[in-house]
């Protein structure tokens, strides 16, 4: 054990400045602070009936009715106990609480990732804090994208993986790629993965043409059949996670269109539509900012002080210096890019960034080919809409990639492989530098060209424009609201000098950055300095930069008090009146938000809209032709929408309407109208009166048997027992009636039976469900049981029992032939 410690006392201590790092960069977690995010203020609603009736019965419900009228809470939250990468993130952060966790996970990920590259341990750290303090990462934290974060984090050690097998490894790299790939995957953010899947197909097809160039396709072929097996295993054990979610995921907004457009001819849209996943594109230009951090402004607001050209207009005009603040962060906008609004920047550093190419010219790893094509083909398809030639064929023809929006995303490939590459070109200058020709021109010419390029945008900066392509537009509408032309002028006129005055800061500290990162490497290649001064430099300049640059985003300011996390939607006068409606259920429609953009109302109602990014395909299409002028009145009845809640407009104050033309939890209707095909259901819904009339696809007939329908005079029906799995009715029918419920159809898991007889479900009204019902008095009870959700969960068990003691077994012929070394 001794001599262990020995050995690893170097790895120990720089995981231990690791924790310090952590500990000091989120110092309100250890104070008892938390972060409060927006993106889980909105899961906090739209999970709080999941967490109710898990509390109340012990075990997580399948389904809610809590957002868009019902929808699997596999999609919001499941606990997935039948998977063993459920209890590692967990596990970690009992000793480290979010999200002090995911830095954590970056940090040793990415150091973990340049240990297998044979790195130097100091050298390998400077590495891991590179792709660690990557702007983005924590901008997604600060969001409350912490999903996205984790499976950000586990990018690093999977790429590991992947290169340790091909580099021979035959036990520890695919067992290592299947732990790290499970909880990939447990993380539950698949466009991240699959962003990862594209970059790692790039290096399998490098790794094929070197093994086809040296004769050595046999080790190509066995070292790719394990990391088979290896993913192959990860999948199994996210069964749960996965295959619910691709059934699932068929019948959203990212499947197949229901509605034939005219533009599709006679085939529904596959996918998302272009425009909505090509919506946050980064643009050409803004990749600078990968250098400057602020070149196009940072982010969209927050940014303006009391210092600020802007803030000094509005003051010298008279008005308030905190309503002048407020004025500018609210109608200013710093972000002059083609994105509606941002968040901040994607920034790499502009020391890692000079490093990145000069690793293009002086490494001679054959990863360095990889590296650069993985990372232009990223770039490339970041920029969305603005680079078609490439963004639209991978739309068009790669398999899934039109499932995933925000295509800028696809940047976290470059933020893991840009740190790569520059650390592999320290690393080129410290184990043969000697050998590499000219080299001390290369680092001049290469330093001296990003320098440069710093250097012309701080006494430059109007060479960037600084406006957005819809400029004018945006000044005719802040004319508009403020009614006087020569202060509109003026106040543009002091937003460009703002944003000039932001872009020629960050290009200044930029180039500093650049140049003390040249200054160290060029006093060690003229053996000015030793190694580890060079090291110890370059790990400080790297560091300093990116923490300072990822405070503007997440800092002390971000965190809260527990109890206000705890209670993070406070509940209002109008909620409060209406929870005094004590009906089983029945549903509320917020419009003092954008109701389909904010689950806020889910966190007390049944809710009519919500927030969530896989909408089912349905619901998204009533919205888009039923309520494309307005609020529709029929759709609310239907979908028993009891209260709507709005501003009063004369008092800013929120009121209730209580609709009493809402049709309830079920009823009869006097008539089914059939009708053939999608448009047809959607277009008979437009004249339709729902009490009255139910309109079925004439493709479901035959679900109605020979049964037919008759009168439902003096018959009745109502909910008995709710919860979001079963829910029960009575009803009473003198003949054979049709029932419509306020229920949305689901066929992946929804059955009904009548007395305990299983029926067919026949989906109605475009999205809900009815049933043909006998005459008498009779009980009906819907339950969802999702066969997808007992296989996979089966599934999920043994594939992590097989990864537990695979792994285990690993361990065990490691110490085996570690002590038969010995």
């Amino acid at each position: 054990m001794k001599n262990w410690f020995k050995e690893n006392q170097t790895h120990l201590l720089i995981i231990g400045i690791f924790l310090l790092l952590v500990v000091f960069y989120f110092t309100p977690v250890w104070q008892g602070k938390t972060l409060l995010q927006s993106d889980v203020m909105q899961a906090r609603g739209s999970q709080k009936e999941i967490f109710d009736f898990r509390e109340k019965d012990g075990n997580t419900p399948l389904w809610t009715n809590s957002m868009f009228g019902g929808m699997p809470t596999y999609q919001i939250w499941y606990d997935h106990a039948n998977n063993v990468a459920s209890y590692i993130g967990p596990a970690i952060r009992k000793i480290f609480p979010p999200p002090a966790d995911a830095l954590l996970l970056f940090l040793l990920g990415g150091y973990f990732l340049f240990s297998v590259l044979k790195i130097r341990p100091w050298l390998a750290a400077i590495g891991a804090v590179a792709l660690a303090f990557s702007s983005y990462n924590f901008m997604y934290i600060e969001a409350g994208h912490i999903s996205k974060a984790y499976a950000i984090s586990y990018m690093a050690p999977i790429i590991g993986a992947v290169i340790l097998t091909y580099r021979g490894s035959r036990l520890w790299g695919p067992a290592i790629l299947a732990l790290f790939l499970a909880l990939e995957l447990r993380a539950n953010h698949i466009q991240i993965t699959y962003y990862l899947f594209i970059a790692l197909l790039v290096l399998v097809g490098f790794e094929l043409y070197y093994a086809i160039r040296d004769k050595k396709l046999k080790n190509f072929a066995q070292a790719s059949a394990m990391q088979l097996v290896g993913v192959a295993l990860a999948v199994l054990v996210n069964a749960s996670v996965l295959f619910p979610t691709y059934e699932y995921s068929k019948l959203t907004i990212r499947g197949k269109s229901n509605i034939t457009k005219a533009e599709n001819g006679d085939k529904g849209a596959h996918g998302l539509d272009k425009e909505y996943a090509y919506a946050w594109s980064q643009g050409i230009g803004e990749t600078i900012t990968f250098l400057i951090p602020d070149a196009y402004g940072g982010k969209t607001s927050g940014l303006l002080d009391e210092n600020s050209n802007v803030v000094k207009t509005l003051t010298k005009l008279g008005m308030p210096e905190a309503q002048a603040l407020q004025f500018a962060n609210g109608a200013t906008p710093t972000y002059w890019g083609e994105k509606s609004f941002t968040q901040g920047t994607w920034y790499f550093g502009a020391g890692i960034i000079f490093l990145f190419i000069l690793g293009l010219v002086i490494v001679k790893d054959r990863l360095k080919w990889w590296i650069l094509g993985a990372t232009l083909l990223t770039i490339f398809l970041s920029f969305g809409r603005h680079f078609p030639l490439i963004s639209d064929l991978f739309f068009d023809y790669f398999p899934m990639y039109n499932k995933f929006r925000a295509v800028e995303s696809i940047l976290v490939i470059p933020s893991v492989l840009i740190p790569m590459l520059a650390i592999l070109a320290i690393n080129e200058i410290i184990t043969r530098g000697s050998e590499i020709k000219d080299l001390d021109k290369k680092v001049l010419y290469t330093g001296g060209i990003v320098a440069g390029i710093c250097l012309i945008v701080a006494l430059l900066p109007s060479i960037l424009a600084l406006r957005t392509s819809n400029h004018q537009e945006y000044v005719a509408q802040l004319q508009q609201h403020i009614g006087d032309q020569a202060l509109t002028t003026e106040l543009v006129n002091s937003l460009i000098a703002d944003r000039t005055d932001m872009a020629s800061k960050d290009a200044w500290r930029s180039f500093f950055i650049v140049a003390l990162t040249f200054g160290f490497i060029w006093l060690y290649i003229k053996k000015k300095t030793t190694v580890a001064v060079m090291l110890a430099a370059i790990g400080v300049i790297t560091l300093v930069d990116l923490w300072s640059l990822d405070k503007r985003y997440l800092n002390n300011d971000s965190f809260v008090d527990k109890s206000i996390y705890d209670r993070p939607i406070q509940e209002r006068e109008v909620d409060q009146l209406i929870h005094m409606d004590k009906d089983l259920s029945y549903r509320v429609l917020d419009l003092t938000t954008n109701p389909f953009q904010d689950a806020s109302a889910s966190y007390f109602h049944k809710s009519l809209g919500g927030y969530h990014a896989a909408k089912l395909m349905r619901f998204q299409e009533v919205l888009e032709n039923l309520f494309d002028s307005g609020i529709n009145e029929d759709v609310l009845d239907m979908m028993n929408v009891r209260y709507l809640i709005a501003k009063n407009p004369q008092n800013d104050s929120d009121n209730i309407q209580r609709r009493s033309s809402a049709l309830g939890n079920a009823w009869f209707v006097n008539n089914v109208k059939f009708v053939k095909g999608s448009n047809a259901e959607m277009d008979a819904m437009k004249t339709f009166d729902p009490k009255k009339e139910a309109i079925v696809n004439e493709g479901l007939k035959d679900q109605f048997g020979n049964a037919s329908i008759g009168q439902p005079t003096n018959a009745d029906i109502k909910l008995v027992s709710y919860h979001p799995d079963t829910m029960r009715y009575e009803y009473s029918a003198p003949n054979q009636v049709f029932a419509v419920f306020s229920e949305i159809f689901y066929d992946k898991g929804w059955k009904a039976f009548v007395d305990g007889e299983e029926v067919p479900i026949i989906r109605t009204n475009y999205l809900l469900r009815g049933l043909s019902l006998p005459g008498g008095n009779h009980k009906v009870e819907f339950v969802f049981a999702p066969v997808s959700m007992k296989i996979s969960n089966t599934i999920s068990l043994i594939a992590s029992i097989i990864l537990v003691l695979g792994f285990g077994f690993a361990i065990y012929l490691s110490l085996k032939h570690r002590k038969k070394k010995a």
